[in-house]
C-alpha cells in the first residue's frame, strides 16, 4: 500500500495539539491508500475530500477552500508536478504536501520548485503523514490553543473530550467537531454554509436537514443540565454559541421544527454523514 505499519500501534489515535477541525484535498489514485489516509484523517477530525485525477484536482480546488493539499505525483491526466505548479498560478496559497513512491533527490527539487511545501516519499508512517501537516499548518499560522473555554464549558483539543461545568459530555466524532467549530467562532452567528464548508466534506447534501440534526444532539447533551443554554438558533441566519444571547432574538431549539424540505433531484443517492 506505500504505507508502513507497525503491529499493535494505532495510527488513528494519535491527539493532535491545536485545531484539526479543516477541510484537506487528498489527491491519490492508488484506492486502497486514498481509503486509508482519509479514514485516519477523518478520524482525526479532518473533512477530507478525495481526488483521483490531476483534472478533478483542480476543478475541487477552484470550487472549495482548503486548508491544505496531500498530492501525490504519479496520478491520471496531469501529474502531481502539473497540478501543484496551476495551484499556484491560480494564486492558491495554501500549503501542498507532494506524496509520492519517487524518491530521486531530482524528483524532490522538481516537486518543490513547482511551489510544494513539502514532500514525504512512500513507504510511510501515517504518525509521519500526521506530523508533517501539523508542521505545515503551524507554519502556515494555524496554531491554536489546545483548550478551549466558553462560560463552563471546556473543550480539550488534544484529547478531544468536552466538560460542562466538571461533567464529562459524550460525544461523536462528527457531534465533537461540530462543537469545537462552533465553539472557535463563539460570540457570534454561523451559518450553515460556513458550518458545511468547514465540518463536513464534499459528499454533504445541502438540501438535508443534517446540520439541524447534529446541532439538536449536540445542544441536547452539552445543555440538558444547565440552566443557562450556550447553543442557541437565530432563524434565518444559523447559530450562535455562547452566553449572553438576547432571548427575543434567538429560538430556544429547534426539535419540533419541521424537517427541512428537500428539493427534487435526479442526482445519486450520497453517502452517510454519520
Amino acid at each position: 500500500m506505500g504505507i508502513t505499519r507497525r503491529r499493535q500501534v494505532s495510527h488513528f489515535l494519535v491527539n493532535l495539539p491545536y485545531d484539526a477541525r479543516m477541510r484537506l484535498l487528498l489527491v491519490e489514485d492508488d484506492a486502497r491508500i486514498a481509503r486509508f489516509v482519509a479514514k485516519g484523517l477523518r478520524e482525526q477530525a479532518y473533512a477530507v475530500d478525495v481526488s483521483e485525477t490531476g483534472d478533478d484536482a483542480l476543478y475541487q480546488a477552484a470550487i472549495n477552500t482548503y486548508d491544505l493539499v496531500i498530492l501525490d505525483v504519479m496520478i491520471p491526466g496531469r501529474n502531481g508536478f502539473e497540478v501543484c505548479r496551476e495551484l499556484r498560478k491560480s494564486g492558491q496559497r495554501m500549503p501542498i504536501l507532494m506524496l509520492t513512491a519517487r524518491d530521486a533527490l531530482e524528483d524532490r527539487i522538481t516537486g518543490l520548485d513547482h511551489g510544494a511545501d513539502d514532500y514525504l516519499t512512500k513507504p510511510f508512517e501515517f504518525r509521519e503523514l500526521l506530523a508533517r501537516l501539523r508542521a505545515l499548518l503551524r507554519r502556515s499560522g494555524e496554531l491554536r490553543p489546545a483548550k478551549i473555554a466558553v462560560a463552563d464549558l471546556v473543550l480539550d483539543t488534544a484529547a478531544q473530550s468536552v466538560c460542562r461545568a466538571g461533567r464529562h459530555v459524550t460525544l461523536t466524532a462528527k457531534e465533537y467537531g461540530l462543537l469545537e467549530y462552533l465553539a472557535r467562532n463563539a460570540g457570534r452567528v454561523v451559518g450553515r454554509a460556513e458550518i458545511a464548508e468547514h465540518v463536513w466534506d464534499e459528499t454533504f447534501d445541502p438540501f438535508s436537514n443534517l446540520i439541524e440534526v447534529y446541532v439538536n444532539r449536540v445542544r441536547r447533551k452539552i445543555d440538558a443540565d444547565s440552566t443557562k443554554p450556550l447553543l442557541h438558533t437565530r432563524r434565518g441566519s444559523g447559530y450562535f454559541f455562547g452566553p449572553g444571547m438576547d432571548p427575543e432574538s434567538a429560538d430556544a431549539g429547534d426539535e419540533n421544527a419541521s424537517p427541512r424540505p428537500r428539493a427534487k433531484t435526479t442526482s445519486p443517492s450520497r453517502k452517510s454523514h454519520a
